[in-house]
């Protein structure tokens, strides 16, 4: 029987690029498609990578669903992790929210069901859960959009779900640094304010291990310790100052619902009730090797 090939959407984000490294130090695939609309994160990610045979590079965007449905030919596997993902911008641009991370996942799902795509496994987001901005909601409507196309002949559908990935681009981590480095204070939203806490390595790891065991129209949610978000900037810098939550964000995330409560878990997961947490030396450790 032959190894089976897989696409990763989104291949050049921060997950997508740390997961098309894992899949080369398998054997598991016999090709790679890297499936991206930056012709220069491409680029760059080409001259980090060791050459490989077994490496695809497709220029693409999930709106484009022909361009999909051709990436897709003789695939067996896609990790679908492309995505819109800043809240405030999307609550600017709603319809460019709408069209990548709704109309793309439909896209997805066709592509899939018309090429002989054996599994499909999505990468969603706590936002998602009672979603409170644009961002949530549109990943809400992914997951509940790939689910369903588990009802059609095809391919299984899954979710992975889980929190905001520390130092990948646009997070907490950068931006604190980033805001030292020029000499001002760190903004926190809210001194209360909580999040769940996953590494890139971890996601990639929980994402590897969901591909391998599903067999469609199942939620893998990891478990994950809290933090507090001025732990977090303490550990970074002594000079932090409060700015308000911004619109659409809350004050603590929710990774189950009360309606998905999964025995021996909190219900609900929320990042506030959490039993574990990551702080003191292990915060500040966690946050120097992101």
């Amino acid at each position: 029987m032959s190894l089976p090939s897989i696409l990763v959407t989104g291949g050049t984000g921060s997950f997508g690029s740390a997961f098309v490294r894992h899949c080369l130090t398998t054997a598991d695939y016999r090709r790679i498609i890297v499936f991206s609309r930056d012709e220069y994160k491409q680029d760059v990610l080409q001259h980090q990578l060791p050459t490989d045979p077994r490496l695809r590079w497709f220029l693409g965007d999930v709106r484009d669903g022909a361009r999909l449905t051709l990436a897709c030919r003789d695939v067996q596997v896609v990790v679908h992790a492309a995505a819109l993902k800043q809240v405030p911008a999307l609550e600017y641009n709603p319809t460019e929210a709408v069209r990548t991370n709704v109309d793309g996942a439909v896209n997805v799902m066709t592509a899939a069901l018309a090429t002989g795509v054996e599994r499909v496994l999505a990468l969603s987001t706590d936002k998602a859960v009672h979603p409170s901005n644009l961002y949530g909601a549109t990943k809400l409507c992914m997951e509940r959009t790939l689910l369903a196309a588990n009802a059609h002949a095809g391919p299984w559908f899954s979710i992975v779900r889980y929190g905001n990935v520390a130092g990948s681009r646009g997070s907490v981590i950068p931006r604190f640094r980033e805001c030292r480095q020029q000499g001002h204070a760190l903004p926190v939203t809210d001194p209360a304010a909580t999040r769940f806490w996953i590494t890139v390595p971890q996601a990639v790891t929980f994402v590897a291990h969901a591909v391998a065991t599903m067999t469609g129209g199942e939620l893998f949610v990891p478990e994950m310790p809290s933090v507090r978000i001025v732990d977090v900037a303490q550990c970074v810098s002594p000079e932090w100052t409060v700015t308000g939550l911004r619109p659409g964000e809350k004050v603590h995330e929710q990774v189950i619902a009360e309606s998905e409560s999964v025995p021996g878990l909190p219900s609900p997961y929320t990042s506030d009730t959490n039993s574990r947490w990551l702080e003191g030396d292990a915060l500040r450790e966690a946050v120097a090797t992101v």
